[in-house]
C-alpha cells in the first residue's frame, strides 16, 4: 500500500471512530469500495479474497449481475408501497416461492421482514398467539439476533447482552449437544440433551406453559456447533408430545450453505411448525422471512404482524433472483463441494498445528476451533486475533465465532472458484504458521 492510501485509510477509519457509536465493532479495519463474487477490493485497490461472506450473506456472490439487473428493472417501476397500504406483485410471488422452498409439510404461509432477529421476534410472536402459552426454550450457545427478544433467547453475554438487562421473561435456556464440548460428560449426546429437557420440565418450568421451541440445525454465532444427526427428530418428538411448536432458526444455514437449500433437509423426518431465515436469502438486500404451517401463521388476527419495510419490492425481486439462480446453478451442491475441499485441507492442517483443536461444518459452513491446549480445550481467542489480523494483511478476510471467541468460521460465496478457494486457505495456512511461531 502507497503513502496516499495509507493516509487515505487512515482518514475513513477516524470518519468511523468520530462518527459512528463504539458499540458497532469492527473485526477487520479496512474499507471496501468494490467486489465481485468471491473478492474484495479496499480504497488502494488491494484484492482480498472473501471468507466471511458479510456473514454468510453473500451465498450468490458479491454483485451477482442477475441480482443486479432485477433490482435494477425493479428499481424503474416501483420502489415501495408498504404492503398495508396496497399490495405489490414481488412480495407475492416471493411469499409464493419461499412456500414451494421451505421444508415444511401440507399447506403454508408467509410472512416477509428486514431482518434475522425481526424474523425470530414474529416467529415468537404467531408460536404464542396460536398456543396460547408464553414460555420460550432456547440453546446454550444459540444467537437469534440483538433485539431484547433476541438477546434473550441468545446465549452469548459478552457482548451481546453485556449491560442491557434486564432481559424479557419466560426464555428458558437448555444445553445444546456439543460434540467438541460434551456438556453432559461421557454418554449419548441426543439422549442426554433430551433427558435434560424432560427433567427441565419437572424443575424449571410447566412445558403446558411452553409456546415454542428455538433451534439452529448447526449454530452460527456459537461456532458452528452441528449436533448428532438424530438431535432434530428427537426435540420434535417431545415438542409434539407436549403440543409445543418447533422453530428452526435457519438465518445462517438457510439458502443453500451447508449443502441443502435448508439444513433441516438433513432431517427428512423433521417437519418444523416455523422456519425462520433471512441472511443470503436477499442477496445483500435485507429482507427475512417467517414460514410456516397455515394454521399456525395464521393464528394472529389481521393487524398482527407487519411492519412498514418488510417485503420491499426491490428486496424481494432480489430474494426471487436468489432462488432461481441457486436451484438452477446448483448452489447447494456446490457448498458441499468446497465443504470437502476446506474440510480435508483443514485437517491435514490440524495434524500439524495443535492449536488447532477442532475442525468441524456441514457443507461450506466449516470452522476451525483454536484452543491453547488439545487436552483441557482452553479456548485460544488471543491467536484467533492476530491470525484474522495476518489474513488480512495477507489478503483474506475472516470472521469469527463462538462463545469465547476462539473460532474462524468459513463463509465464502458458494460462487468461489476452486483456485479462489485454495488461496484464501493458503494465506489460513500461513497465518495460522506465522502466529503458532510467534506465540
Amino acid at each position: 500500500m502507497d503513502t496516499a492510501a495509507q493516509i487515505e485509510g487512515t482518514a475513513q477509519l477516524d470518519r468511523r471512530d468520530r462518527f459512528v457509536a463504539r458499540g458497532v465493532s469492527n473485526q477487520n479495519p479496512v474499507v471496501m469500495v468494490r467486489a465481485e463474487g468471491a473478492r474484495m477490493w479496499d480504497e488502494s485497490g488491494k484484492e482480498y479474497i472473501d471468507f466471511a461472506g458479510g456473514i454468510g450473506v453473500m451465498n450468490v456472490g458479491h454483485s451477482h449481475p442477475e441480482v443486479v439487473a432485477a433490482v435494477k428493472e425493479q428499481a424503474d417501476k416501483l420502489f415501495h408501497t408498504c404492503v398495508h397500504v396496497a399490495l405489490n406483485e414481488p412480495y407475492l410471488a416471493l411469499a409464493e416461492a419461499l412456500c414451494r422452498i421451505a421444508p415444511i409439510s401440507g399447506a403454508k404461509k408467509a410472512l416477509l421482514l428486514n431482518s434475522g432477529a425481526e424474523a425470530v421476534e414474529n416467529a415468537v410472536k404467531i408460536a404464542r398467539s396460536c398456543t396460547g402459552r408464553s414460555a420460550v426454550i432456547a440453546f446454550e450457545g444459540g444467537f437469534h439476533g440483538r433485539t431484547m427478544l433476541g438477546m434473550s433467547l441468545t446465549s452469548k453475554v459478552d457482548p451481546y447482552k453485556l449491560g442491557f438487562g434486564p432481559f424479557v421473561p419466560e426464555v428458558y435456556r437448555m444445553p445444546y449437544p456439543n460434540p467438541y464440548r460434551h456438556p453432559f460428560g461421557a454418554g449419548d449426546l441426543t439422549e442426554q440433551a433430551i433427558s435434560f429437557l424432560r427433567h427441565a420440565f419437572e424443575t424449571y418450568v410447566d412445558p403446558n406453559q411452553v409456546a415454542a421451541v428455538i433451534v439452529e440445525p448447526v449454530q452460527g454465532e456459537g461456532g458452528f456447533i452441528v449436533p448428532p444427526a438424530n438431535f432434530l427428530p428427537r426435540l420434535q418428538e417431545l415438542c409434539r408430545e407436549h403440543g409445543i411448536l418447533l422453530i428452526v432458526d435457519e438465518v445462517q444455514t438457510g439458502f443453500g450453505r451447508t449443502g441443502r437449500m435448508f439444513a433441516t433437509a438433513y432431517a427428512p423426518d423433521v417437519d418444523p411448525d416455523m422456519v425462520v431465515m433471512a441472511k443470503s436469502m436477499g442477496g445483500g438486500l435485507p429482507i427475512s422471512a417467517v414460514v410456516g404451517k397455515a394454521d399456525v401463521m395464521d393464528a394472529p388476527k389481521p393487524g398482527g404482524l407487519g411492519g412498514t419495510y418488510g417485503g420491499n419490492p426491490l428486496a424481494c425481486v432480489a430474494a426471487l433472483k436468489v432462488i432461481e439462480i441457486m436451484e438452477r446453478d446448483g448452489l447447494p451442491e456446490r457448498a458441499c463441494e468446497i465443504g470437502r475441499k476446506s474440510m480435508a485441507f483443514l485437517r491435514e492442517l490440524q495434524a500439524r498445528h495443535p492449536m488447532i483443536g477442532d475442525v468441524r461444518g456441514l457443507g461450506a459452513m466449516v470452522a476451525i476451533e483454536l484452543v491453547k491446549d488439545r487436552a483441557t480445550k482452553q479456548p485460544y481467542p488471543e491467536a484467533v486475533a492476530k491470525i484474522s489480523q495476518r489474513c488480512l494483511s495477507h489478503g483474506l478476510v475472516t470472521v469469527k465465532a463462538g462463545v469465547y471467541n476462539n473460532v474462524i468460521r468459513l463463509l465464502s460465496p458458494l460462487v468461489i472458484s476452486d483456485d479462489e478457494l485454495q488461496r484464501g486457505l493458503d494465506i489460513l495456512a500461513q497465518a495460522i504458521r506465522e502466529t503458532e511461531a510467534e506465540l
